[in-house]
């Protein structure tokens, strides 16, 4: 898969995308190195290069900023496949960093998974998150989430895999599930650790209530990287990214926090 070409061109100290790279390869090389990395929320093309000027190593496309952003509406499954993989294009051509792309639940069943990850390499993103959320899906850290049964969501993970290298395509896959606060926490290990075995890149367990929880997801599948969801007021503790290494994590997104300081920043002008 050859790299895209950005409007902008990363500084050679950067750590972008470099020359001939691919955005999923440059987020793996990335995910290779020590430490806890650091992905803000990036809901359009200039909150993006904001990211990327502030020194960041990847972004995050946020489902949820991306809906209020784009539509005023929150994240109850109205944004799009389509409106997504647009926003992901206007994104990926603006910054020369990798930019991880919120997939929700993939926008329907095994055969709608496979178009979206086409549709997403396409947009030149460098990684997908899918979530085993049921339709209307819901925000991550909020109640009443159903998940759709285990091998269901297993079955999606591993389409996503078949059309990425159907794809001939290094997307970064992150297999999400929110069964944490749907079922129980040993059916969110279960999940996470089928997924890994499906054939998923990283793995994320949404809402985890204590730093226990943190651990013990961070313990299976060990050499899978493992990243976390940080929401100011959310379910799981808010810790700075050294402790969030210490505990087994390999990247972090801040999934509404930009979006929240640009909503201060617009009622106090107004």
């Amino acid at each position: 898969m050859a790299a895209r070409c950005p409007y902008f061109t990363a500084e050679e100290s950067a750590r972008g995308i470099r020359p001939g790279e691919s955005p999923a390869a440059a987020l793996r090389r990335i995910l290779a190195e020590p430490g806890a990395h650091q992905a803000p929320c990036c809901y359009d093309a200039l909150a993006a290069r904001l990211v990327e000027k502030a020194g960041f190593p990847i972004g995050f496309m946020s489902g949820f900023c991306v809906s209020a952003a784009r539509l005023g509406l929150p994240d109850v499954g109205l944004i799009s496949y389509g409106e997504m993989v647009d926003q992901g294009r206007l994104i990926t051509e603006a910054v020369s960093i990798p930019i991880i792309g919120d997939g929700d639940n993939g926008y329907g069943n095994s055969m709608n998974i496979k178009r979206t990850i086409k549709g997403y390499i396409n947009a030149g993103l460098a990684a997908i998150m899918l979530e085993d959320q049921v339709s209307p899906k819901a925000c991550g850290h909020t109640s009443g989430r159903k998940v759709v049964p285990r091998e269901e969501a297993i079955m999606h993970i591993k389409a996503a895999v078949d059309a990425r290298n159907e794809s001939g395509s290094d997307l970064v896959i992150i297999g999400r599930t929110d069964s944490r606060q749907a079922i129980s926490l040993d059916e969110a290990l279960c999940r996470a650790k089928a997924f890994a075995d499906a054939g998923a890149d990283v793995l994320l367990i949404d809402a985890l209530a204590s730093v226990e929880e943190m651990k013990a997801f961070c313990a299976i599948a060990p050499k899978v990287p493992k990243m976390v969801n940080m929401i100011e007021g959310g379910r799981t503790p808010v810790l700075p990214p050294e402790e969030l290494a210490k505990i087994g994590y390999s990247l972090v997104i801040y999934s509404v926090s930009l979006l929240g300081a640009s909503i201060l920043a617009m009622q106090i002008q107004s």
